[in-house]
């Protein structure tokens, strides 16, 4: 297998930032609804854009200033919420030295990728970036993927795409790429996959050998 791209799911496979999404749902919905949102039903949500998130769940009728309330609670938080990732940075940095092109393909939208993005430094690493803002239809639909192949102009058979939930590995395996299941972060989407990823990895350093072994060069 020879790979010229390798696709990455955000929240909870390339950053810990499950807990701040979360937390940012929960404020704006007891300021908006005077509600206290449980952690497993905002978990449920997650996978959409926050913006599609309040416009479908929230009672309150001022949807749009709870939206621009999510982004101030999720950039004033960030630094306190999300921890740079020294493991992540460097099998970054590994592959756009190996020349691989890099691409994030995700549900959350693209105001709130673009400041964790910049929080993290990561603003100039990627070639492509597909948010669920650019798509009609969220994970499992592959849609995102299609998408991001067609921009980066490779072929499915020579993309790894990973991602940490079950909607990820369903989206990958639909549109035909190899599909790696990830728990290298500690509050990812699921703990067990119920869709089987082509491959598992529990640890960053377990991705890089598997590369090194020969994924990236093998012809």
């Amino acid at each position: 297998m020879t790979i010229q791209a390798v696709l990455f799911d955000f929240d909870g496979t390339l950053a810990n930032t499950l807990p701040l999404c979360i937390y940012s749902l929960q404020e704006v919905f007891l300021k908006f609804d005077q509600r206290e949102l449980a952690v497993k039903e905002a978990k449920e949500w997650l996978g959409n854009s926050e913006k599609k998130i309040i416009e479908e769940h929230l009672i309150s009728n001022q949807k749009l200033d709870a939206i621009e309330y999510y982004y101030n609670v999720y950039k004033n938080n960030h630094s306190r919420l999300v921890d740079n990732n020294r493991e992540i940075d460097h099998l970054l940095s590994y592959l756009k030295e190996e020349g691989i092109k890099l691409a994030i393909v995700t549900g959350k939208g693209r105001r709130s990728l673009q400041i964790s993005l910049e929080c993290l430094h990561m603003t100039t690493i990627f070639d492509c970036i597909v948010t669920g803002d650019d798509v009609v239809q969220a994970e499992p639909d592959p849609e995102g993927i299609t998408l991001a192949l067609s921009m980066l102009d490779v072929p499915a058979s020579e993309v790894i795409f990973l991602g940490d939930s079950n909607c990820d590995i369903e989206a990958g395996l639909k549109a035909n790429i190899y599909t790696a299941g990830v728990h290298w972060l500690p509050d990812g989407k699921t703990t067990e996959f119920k869709v089987i990823p082509d491959s598992a990895f529990l640890t960053v350093d377990e991705f890089l050998e598997f590369l090194k072994l020969g994924a990236l060069h093998e012809s």
